[in-house]
Protein backbone atom coordinates (compact mmCIF):
# COMPACT_ATOMS: atom_id res chain seq x y z
CA UNK A 1 0.00 0.00 0.00
CA UNK A 2 1.58 3.52 -1.12
CA UNK A 3 1.20 6.21 1.58
CA UNK A 4 -0.26 8.52 -1.09
CA UNK A 5 -3.42 7.84 -2.90
CA UNK A 6 -3.53 11.24 -4.89
CA UNK A 7 -7.19 11.48 -3.93
CA UNK A 8 -6.98 14.60 -1.92
CA UNK A 9 -4.86 16.76 -4.98
CA UNK A 10 -8.02 19.00 -5.60
CA UNK A 11 -8.94 19.65 -2.18
CA UNK A 12 -10.98 16.87 -1.48
CA UNK A 13 -10.67 14.21 1.14
CA UNK A 14 -13.13 11.24 2.63
CA UNK A 15 -14.53 11.02 5.73
CA UNK A 16 -15.29 7.61 7.70
CA UNK A 17 -17.73 5.85 5.35
CA UNK A 18 -16.40 7.16 1.98
CA UNK A 19 -18.08 10.46 1.97
CA UNK A 20 -15.84 13.36 0.02
CA UNK A 21 -15.91 16.87 1.53
CA UNK A 22 -13.77 19.53 1.28
CA UNK A 23 -10.14 20.03 2.88
CA UNK A 24 -11.66 23.28 4.77
CA UNK A 25 -14.65 21.49 5.76
CA UNK A 26 -16.19 21.84 9.60
CA UNK A 27 -15.10 18.03 10.42
CA UNK A 28 -11.84 18.31 8.51
CA UNK A 29 -10.33 21.04 10.49
CA UNK A 30 -11.48 19.69 13.71
CA UNK A 31 -10.07 15.98 13.46
CA UNK A 32 -6.95 17.86 11.79
CA UNK A 33 -6.60 19.85 14.53
CA UNK A 34 -7.23 16.98 17.08
CA UNK A 35 -4.06 15.53 15.06
CA UNK A 36 -2.67 18.53 15.57
CA UNK A 37 -2.85 18.56 19.41
CA UNK A 38 -2.32 14.90 19.66
CA UNK A 39 1.38 15.52 17.79
CA UNK A 40 2.53 18.29 20.14
CA UNK A 41 1.69 16.19 23.18
CA UNK A 42 4.08 13.72 21.91
CA UNK A 43 6.44 16.50 21.82
CA UNK A 44 6.29 17.68 24.53
CA UNK A 45 6.19 13.54 26.40
CA UNK A 46 9.54 13.29 24.36
CA UNK A 47 10.90 16.15 26.57
CA UNK A 48 10.53 14.33 29.74
CA UNK A 49 12.81 12.76 31.70
CA UNK A 50 12.84 9.14 32.70
CA UNK A 51 12.28 9.39 36.31
CA UNK A 52 8.76 7.52 37.97
CA UNK A 53 6.30 10.85 37.78
CA UNK A 54 7.36 11.33 34.12
CA UNK A 55 6.61 7.48 33.55
CA UNK A 56 3.60 7.78 34.99
CA UNK A 57 2.45 10.95 33.27
CA UNK A 58 4.01 9.42 29.94
CA UNK A 59 1.61 6.14 30.78
CA UNK A 60 -1.39 8.18 31.01
CA UNK A 61 -1.08 10.30 28.19
CA UNK A 62 -0.60 7.47 26.48
CA UNK A 63 -4.38 6.56 26.94
CA UNK A 64 -5.42 9.95 26.58
CA UNK A 65 -3.34 10.19 23.38
CA UNK A 66 -5.56 6.85 22.12
CA UNK A 67 -8.92 8.59 23.01
CA UNK A 68 -7.83 12.00 20.57
CA UNK A 69 -7.01 9.54 18.18
CA UNK A 70 -10.80 8.41 18.70
CA UNK A 71 -11.89 12.01 18.99
CA UNK A 72 -10.77 12.55 15.66
CA UNK A 73 -12.43 9.30 14.09
CA UNK A 74 -15.48 10.41 15.92
CA UNK A 75 -15.36 13.70 14.31
CA UNK A 76 -14.64 12.34 10.83
CA UNK A 77 -17.66 10.08 10.97
CA UNK A 78 -20.55 12.01 9.04
CA UNK A 79 -23.94 12.34 11.31
CA UNK A 80 -25.99 9.36 11.51
CA UNK A 81 -23.78 6.92 10.99
CA UNK A 82 -22.02 4.78 13.57
CA UNK A 83 -18.98 5.34 15.51
CA UNK A 84 -16.26 2.99 16.17
CA UNK A 85 -14.53 4.44 19.26
CA UNK A 86 -17.03 7.01 20.62
CA UNK A 87 -16.15 9.20 23.63
CA UNK A 88 -17.93 8.51 26.93
CA UNK A 89 -18.47 10.76 30.06
CA UNK A 90 -16.31 7.87 31.95
CA UNK A 91 -13.47 9.45 29.27
CA UNK A 92 -14.27 12.85 30.40
CA UNK A 93 -13.91 11.45 34.23
CA UNK A 94 -10.53 9.58 33.48
CA UNK A 95 -9.08 13.67 32.74
CA UNK A 96 -11.33 14.79 35.88
CA UNK A 97 -9.14 12.46 37.80
CA UNK A 98 -5.87 13.15 36.73
CA UNK A 99 -6.43 16.56 36.60
CA UNK A 100 -7.49 16.19 40.39
CA UNK A 101 -4.48 14.33 40.87
CA UNK A 102 -1.51 16.70 39.21
CA UNK A 103 -3.57 19.85 41.08
CA UNK A 104 -3.09 18.14 44.42
CA UNK A 105 0.41 18.42 44.21
CA UNK A 106 0.63 22.03 43.04
CA UNK A 107 0.50 25.28 44.97
CA UNK A 108 -2.50 27.47 44.56
CA UNK A 109 -2.97 29.42 41.67
CA UNK A 110 -3.27 33.20 42.30
CA UNK A 111 -2.24 35.09 39.36
CA UNK A 112 -2.04 34.66 35.69
CA UNK A 113 0.98 32.71 33.81
CA UNK A 114 2.41 33.23 31.13
CA UNK A 115 3.39 29.70 28.93
CA UNK A 116 6.38 28.30 29.17
CA UNK A 117 9.44 26.94 31.27
CA UNK A 118 10.92 23.68 30.94
CA UNK A 119 10.57 22.64 27.11
CA UNK A 120 7.96 20.13 28.01
CA UNK A 121 5.48 22.20 29.87
CA UNK A 122 6.10 24.54 27.06
CA UNK A 123 4.81 22.18 24.92
CA UNK A 124 1.57 20.98 27.02
CA UNK A 125 1.40 24.66 26.93
CA UNK A 126 1.02 25.11 23.22
CA UNK A 127 -0.70 21.62 22.55
CA UNK A 128 -3.44 23.38 25.43
CA UNK A 129 -3.94 26.56 23.16
CA UNK A 130 -4.49 23.78 20.03
CA UNK A 131 -6.88 21.81 21.60
CA UNK A 132 -8.63 24.97 22.46
CA UNK A 133 -9.02 25.73 18.99
CA UNK A 134 -10.34 22.34 18.41
CA UNK A 135 -13.00 23.10 20.98
CA UNK A 136 -14.03 26.27 18.96
CA UNK A 137 -14.03 24.33 15.36
CA UNK A 138 -16.71 21.81 17.53
CA UNK A 139 -18.81 24.29 18.18
CA UNK A 140 -19.22 25.35 14.89
CA UNK A 141 -19.47 22.11 13.90
CA UNK A 142 -22.10 21.82 16.23
CA UNK A 143 -23.67 24.88 15.58
CA UNK A 144 -24.34 23.19 11.78
CA UNK A 145 -24.67 19.59 12.10
CA UNK A 146 -25.40 16.57 14.96
CA UNK A 147 -21.89 15.07 16.62
CA UNK A 148 -21.92 13.93 20.08
CA UNK A 149 -21.51 16.42 22.19
CA UNK A 150 -19.19 14.90 24.71
CA UNK A 151 -16.60 15.40 22.24
CA UNK A 152 -16.70 19.03 23.38
CA UNK A 153 -16.86 17.88 27.51
CA UNK A 154 -13.56 15.52 26.62
CA UNK A 155 -11.87 18.66 24.47
CA UNK A 156 -12.66 21.53 27.31
CA UNK A 157 -11.28 19.04 30.10
CA UNK A 158 -8.28 17.92 28.14
CA UNK A 159 -7.07 21.76 27.94
CA UNK A 160 -7.38 21.86 31.31
CA UNK A 161 -5.39 19.22 31.80
CA UNK A 162 -2.67 20.36 29.43
CA UNK A 163 -2.59 23.31 31.58
CA UNK A 164 -2.25 21.81 34.76
CA UNK A 165 0.56 19.42 33.34
CA UNK A 166 2.73 22.12 32.02
CA UNK A 167 2.51 23.75 35.87
CA UNK A 168 3.09 20.00 37.48
CA UNK A 169 6.05 19.57 34.87
CA UNK A 170 6.93 23.19 35.17
CA UNK A 171 7.18 22.74 39.09
CA UNK A 172 9.13 19.31 38.85
CA UNK A 173 12.04 20.63 37.03
CA UNK A 174 12.30 23.78 39.06
CA UNK A 175 11.35 25.97 36.54
CA UNK A 176 9.76 29.14 37.94
CA UNK A 177 6.37 30.13 36.24
CA UNK A 178 6.94 33.35 34.82
CA UNK A 179 3.89 35.33 36.21
CA UNK A 180 1.57 37.87 33.64
CA UNK A 181 2.71 41.72 34.95
CA UNK A 182 -0.22 43.84 35.37
CA UNK A 183 0.16 47.43 34.17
Amino acid sequence: MKIYTKSGDKGQTSLVYGQRVSKHDLRVQAYGTCDEANSMIGLALSSLGQGKESMEIKQSFHVIQTKLFHVGAELATPSGKNVAWPITDEDVRYLEAFIDDLDSKLPPLTTFILPGGHPSGAAFHVARTIVRRAERIVVALLERETANPVVLAYLNRLSDLLFVTARFVNLRSGCAEAILHQP
